[in-house]
Protein backbone atom coordinates (compact mmCIF):
# COMPACT_ATOMS: atom_id res chain seq x y z
CA UNK A 1 0.00 0.00 0.00
CA UNK A 2 1.11 3.30 -0.80
CA UNK A 3 1.13 5.86 2.27
CA UNK A 4 2.30 9.43 1.47
CA UNK A 5 3.91 11.49 4.18
CA UNK A 6 6.01 14.67 4.37
CA UNK A 7 9.14 12.84 5.26
CA UNK A 8 12.17 15.77 6.19
CA UNK A 9 10.29 18.33 4.65
CA UNK A 10 10.18 16.61 1.48
CA UNK A 11 7.06 15.01 0.01
CA UNK A 12 7.50 10.68 0.32
CA UNK A 13 5.54 7.86 -0.14
CA UNK A 14 6.11 4.57 1.97
CA UNK A 15 5.37 1.32 -0.14
CA UNK A 16 4.65 -1.08 2.64
CA UNK A 17 1.75 -2.45 4.52
CA UNK A 18 -0.25 -0.56 7.04
CA UNK A 19 0.97 -2.62 9.90
CA UNK A 20 4.45 -2.32 9.38
CA UNK A 21 6.12 -0.09 12.67
CA UNK A 22 7.10 3.48 11.47
CA UNK A 23 10.60 2.75 12.65
CA UNK A 24 11.19 0.03 10.16
CA UNK A 25 10.27 1.92 7.24
CA UNK A 26 12.38 4.69 8.23
CA UNK A 27 15.40 2.28 8.88
CA UNK A 28 14.66 0.81 5.71
CA UNK A 29 14.63 4.02 4.21
CA UNK A 30 18.46 4.93 5.87
CA UNK A 31 17.32 7.11 8.18
CA UNK A 32 19.98 5.87 11.10
CA UNK A 33 18.85 8.05 13.55
CA UNK A 34 16.18 6.08 14.16
CA UNK A 35 17.04 2.83 16.69
CA UNK A 36 14.87 -0.30 16.58
CA UNK A 37 15.81 -1.29 20.03
CA UNK A 38 13.71 -1.66 23.22
CA UNK A 39 10.08 -1.21 21.82
CA UNK A 40 9.24 -0.25 25.29
CA UNK A 41 8.88 3.91 24.11
CA UNK A 42 11.75 4.37 27.26
CA UNK A 43 15.05 4.27 25.57
CA UNK A 44 14.50 6.96 23.27
CA UNK A 45 15.99 5.69 20.10
CA UNK A 46 13.28 5.56 17.68
CA UNK A 47 11.62 9.13 18.60
CA UNK A 48 10.76 11.32 15.38
CA UNK A 49 8.93 14.35 15.59
CA UNK A 50 5.49 13.40 14.09
CA UNK A 51 3.32 16.79 13.23
CA UNK A 52 5.18 18.06 15.76
CA UNK A 53 4.87 16.30 18.44
CA UNK A 54 7.06 13.79 20.12
CA UNK A 55 6.56 10.04 19.26
CA UNK A 56 8.18 6.67 19.28
CA UNK A 57 8.11 5.12 15.89
CA UNK A 58 8.28 1.84 17.43
CA UNK A 59 4.87 2.05 18.39
CA UNK A 60 3.03 3.56 15.71
CA UNK A 61 1.72 1.70 12.30
CA UNK A 62 2.79 3.07 8.87
CA UNK A 63 -0.77 3.12 8.01
CA UNK A 64 -1.72 5.47 10.78
CA UNK A 65 1.25 8.55 9.64
CA UNK A 66 -0.35 9.04 6.24
CA UNK A 67 0.11 12.66 4.91
CA UNK A 68 1.64 13.66 8.75
CA UNK A 69 4.59 15.75 8.72
CA UNK A 70 7.79 13.33 10.02
CA UNK A 71 10.75 15.13 11.11
CA UNK A 72 13.99 12.93 11.85
CA UNK A 73 17.39 13.81 14.24
CA UNK A 74 18.65 14.10 10.77
CA UNK A 75 16.76 16.63 9.68
CA UNK A 76 16.33 18.60 12.53
CA UNK A 77 20.16 18.34 13.76
CA UNK A 78 20.60 21.19 10.53
CA UNK A 79 18.37 23.64 12.49
CA UNK A 80 18.90 26.81 15.03
CA UNK A 81 17.16 24.90 17.66
CA UNK A 82 19.37 21.74 17.80
CA UNK A 83 22.14 24.01 17.97
CA UNK A 84 20.35 25.91 21.16
CA UNK A 85 19.95 22.47 22.33
CA UNK A 86 23.22 21.14 22.08
CA UNK A 87 25.12 24.07 22.81
CA UNK A 88 23.07 23.57 26.57
CA UNK A 89 23.71 19.89 26.65
CA UNK A 90 27.51 20.60 25.88
CA UNK A 91 27.13 23.18 28.95
CA UNK A 92 25.65 20.22 31.25
CA UNK A 93 28.67 18.34 30.46
CA UNK A 94 26.34 15.93 28.05
CA UNK A 95 28.57 13.70 25.83
CA UNK A 96 26.02 11.84 23.65
CA UNK A 97 26.15 8.19 22.80
CA UNK A 98 24.51 8.34 19.91
CA UNK A 99 22.05 5.32 20.67
CA UNK A 100 19.69 7.83 22.81
CA UNK A 101 19.95 11.15 21.24
CA UNK A 102 16.71 11.64 19.45
CA UNK A 103 14.61 10.72 22.98
CA UNK A 104 16.71 13.82 24.77
CA UNK A 105 16.85 15.85 22.43
CA UNK A 106 13.25 15.93 20.84
CA UNK A 107 12.24 15.67 24.75
CA UNK A 108 14.09 18.86 25.40
CA UNK A 109 12.86 20.45 22.20
CA UNK A 110 9.19 19.74 23.05
CA UNK A 111 9.92 21.55 26.69
CA UNK A 112 11.69 24.30 25.47
CA UNK A 113 8.53 24.77 22.53
CA UNK A 114 5.87 23.97 24.77
CA UNK A 115 6.66 24.66 28.37
CA UNK A 116 6.78 28.77 29.28
CA UNK A 117 8.82 28.43 32.37
CA UNK A 118 10.06 25.19 33.22
CA UNK A 119 11.84 23.50 36.41
CA UNK A 120 13.62 20.96 37.46
CA UNK A 121 10.42 19.06 38.83
CA UNK A 122 8.31 19.66 35.95
CA UNK A 123 11.54 19.06 33.35
CA UNK A 124 11.89 15.51 35.90
CA UNK A 125 8.90 14.38 35.44
CA UNK A 126 8.43 14.87 31.41
CA UNK A 127 11.97 12.74 30.63
CA UNK A 128 11.59 10.45 33.87
CA UNK A 129 9.92 7.46 31.63
CA UNK A 130 13.58 7.60 29.56
CA UNK A 131 15.92 5.02 30.41
CA UNK A 132 19.18 5.84 31.62
CA UNK A 133 21.36 5.77 28.95
CA UNK A 134 24.48 7.39 28.50
CA UNK A 135 23.75 10.37 30.48
CA UNK A 136 22.45 10.55 34.34
CA UNK A 137 18.23 12.34 34.53
CA UNK A 138 19.68 14.97 36.99
CA UNK A 139 22.32 15.88 34.27
CA UNK A 140 20.03 15.70 31.04
CA UNK A 141 17.71 18.27 33.31
CA UNK A 142 20.75 20.56 33.35
CA UNK A 143 21.12 20.37 30.07
CA UNK A 144 17.69 21.17 29.26
CA UNK A 145 17.62 23.99 31.42
CA UNK A 146 20.90 25.00 29.80
CA UNK A 147 19.51 24.78 26.25
CA UNK A 148 15.79 26.66 27.85
CA UNK A 149 18.08 29.25 28.80
CA UNK A 150 20.08 29.99 25.50
CA UNK A 151 17.30 29.78 23.38
CA UNK A 152 14.95 32.07 25.22
CA UNK A 153 17.98 34.66 25.73
CA UNK A 154 18.35 34.24 21.84
CA UNK A 155 14.69 34.86 20.80
CA UNK A 156 14.67 37.71 23.49
CA UNK A 157 17.71 39.48 21.63
CA UNK A 158 15.43 39.10 18.43
CA UNK A 159 12.79 40.72 19.82
CA UNK A 160 14.26 43.50 20.85
CA UNK A 161 16.50 44.01 17.45
CA UNK A 162 13.32 44.42 15.97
Amino acid sequence: MKIPVTLNEMPFTFDTTPSEKLVSALRREKILSVKNSCNTKTCGGCYILLDDKVIASCHIPVGLVKNSKIITLEHFSKTEFYSDIIKGFDKAGISSCGYCNAGKVFLAYEIIKNISQPTREIISNYINHLNDCCVEKDTLVNGILYAYTIHHEKDKTRRNDK
